[in-house]
């Protein structure tokens, strides 16, 4: 294995890495199932039946996938009560709380851009 030699100074080399990071996790939380996930837990704390009946058509398999890559990434808290049977809740932490005011301004520029961006893609398509 041939490990590459950074020559840039130590300052570039941490913006590579965050630059390097940030796309990563870009990447995990741009993708529908996520950010529903992150929409639905809000400011509540749920357990996984009750996270997955808030999502509808998401499948076992995915929510299970996406609270992993979200607990593994900081944005989500798993907490298991034990209880018999074992009792898994689900909530944001304070990264993910940030994360969500972010997706709530995301959601709020397609709620006020919606007309123009229907009558831009109306245009491009006929």
């Amino acid at each position: 294995m041939v490990t590459k030699q950074f020559t840039g100074s130590p300052d570039e080399a941490d913006l590579r890495r965050a630059d390097s990071l940030a796309r990563e996790i870009f990447s995990d939380v741009a993708n529908k199932w996520a950010l529903l996930i992150i929409e639905a837990l809000g400011e509540h704390t749920l357990r996984f039946s009750e996270l997955r009946n808030e999502i509808e058509g998401i499948s076992h398999k995915m929510l299970t996938q996406n609270l992993r890559m979200l607990e593994r990434n900081g944005l989500v808290e798993r907490t298991v009560h034990p209880v018999v049977p074992p009792r898994v809740e689900y909530a944001l932490t304070g990264p993910g709380q940030a994360l969500r005011v972010t997706i709530d301004g995301l959601c709020d520029w397609t709620h006020r851009y919606l007309g123009h961006i229907e009558t831009s893609r109306h245009r491009f398509d006929a």
